[in-house]
């Protein structure tokens, strides 16, 4: 595999000494002028708030532009329909209120079909992602005559909308979590959290699938008469795919699984002498791995990544592991297209891929791989 277009992404980062400095700047040029009585002082003033409000007004513009998504390039027309379901065996735990689990689950179909029932594909979102993340890929899959199911994960994504109107927002304490893992310095650590948010996500999917299908074979109106619950595929971006690759292991009606640069987290079983210890199974389901610069040149040293980089070597035809050079791992989703500015900040602004373009290799090759494993009888 070639590996010549690879190169490190530096963080870009925010010094605090910048807003003090333009800070005490202004104020010293206030400081001139009596604080009661000088029109002067008054006009700086009103300018001054002049200039917040317009960088209030602009910075939306500024960070998410207009902006147009690739078009779906299938037969079918694509529409939306969104639901809410309450799982009454979960208690949610970021909260203390004793409230039941909730999710949010939008699924993107064919419209007026006759009688036809398609593939299902699950999908996740990543650690702070949302569930229209990769809205692109699921119309793209949808037009081509699949039933494709994102969840939006209560306190894992950054804000979702219930079907009561109640928004919730990400978890304080799931983001400082995040925020504080690193593999390489305390795996121990790692393990635990990888733990917590594997089960959290994939407790997600199953309910969800459960749900979907129970609803399908039910003989229920709607999308659910579009299932075909003999065919299913789940997927994710991030932390997101890391629990799409965890459901073949706990169920057997998983057909293919696509992960958009995930570590196998929940295929860590322990730590022994500071070393993360692997669950020595096959994997159980054809999976296609797709990567970026932000993760390829790392797969060999990052320590949560060590199944990613013993999967390069596997000579097996129902693994399938893509590198995408040129942009980062928000490029995977469809940040890089709602807001270009905040994407380069977070890839440290090594961009050489146009973004929609980008976009559609990756959305065909999920495409490609999902047809080939899910459309075998079509």
């Amino acid at each position: 595999m070639d590996i010549a277009g690879w190169h490190r992404v530096n963080r870009s980062r925010w010094h605090p000494h910048w807003r003090r400095e333009g800070a005490v700047e202004i104020e010293g040029i206030m400081a001139l002028f009596p604080k009661q009585t000088h029109p002067a002082r008054q006009v700086l003033s009103r300018a001054g708030c002049a200039l917040l409000l317009v960088l209030l007004v602009m910075m939306p513009i500024l960070l998410f532009p207009p902006h147009h998504k690739p078009e779906p390039t299938g037969v079918y027309t694509v529409t939306s329909i969104r639901y809410t379901y309450t799982d009454e065996s979960r208690v949610e735990t970021y909260t203390d209120t004793g409230e039941k689990r909730k999710i949010n689950v939008t699924c993107w179909h064919p419209d007026k079909t006759a009688g036809e029932i398609y593939p299902l594909i699950m999908f996740s979102h990543g650690g702070l992602g949302l569930e229209t993340s990769n809205e692109s890929l699921y119309l793209e899959l949808a037009s081509h005559g699949y039933v494709v199911c994102s969840i939006g994960h209560p306190y894992h994504a950054f804000w979702i909308k219930g079907d009561d109107g109640r928004i919730t927002f990400v978890s304080m304490d799931y983001f400082r979590e995040i925020q504080q893992e690193n593999a390489r310095r305390d795996r121990q650590q790692s393990f635990r959290l990888y733990q917590k948010w594997m089960k959290t996500r994939t407790d997600d999917i199953n309910f969800a699938l459960d749900t979907i299908l129970a609803n399908a074979a039910g003989g229920a109106e709607g999308v659910y008469g579009l299932v075909d619950g003999e065919r299913i595929g789940v997927m994710g971006h991030s932390l997101g795919g890391s629990a799409a690759l965890a459901i073949p292991r706990q169920r057997n009606d998983i057909d293919a699984v696509i992960a958009l640069e995930s570590p196998f987290m929940d295929d860590i079983i322990g730590v022994k002498d500071g070393e993360f210890v692997w669950l020595d199974q096959p994997y159980p389901a054809p999976v296609l791995n797709i990567y970026s610069d932000s993760s390829w040149g790392h797969l060999a040293e990052w320590p949560q990544y060590a199944r990613n980089f013993e999967f390069l070597s596997d000579a097996s035809e129902d693994v399938i592991n893509l590198y995408f050079p040129g942009r980062g791992h928000f490029s995977l989703t469809d940040l890089s297209l709602t807001s270009p500015i905040l994407t380069k900040i977070l890839e440290g602004g090594q961009t050489t891929r146009d973004a929609a373009k980008y976009l559609q290799e990756i959305n065909q090759a999920c495409l490609e791989f999902f047809d080939r494993y899910l459309k075998i009888a079509d």
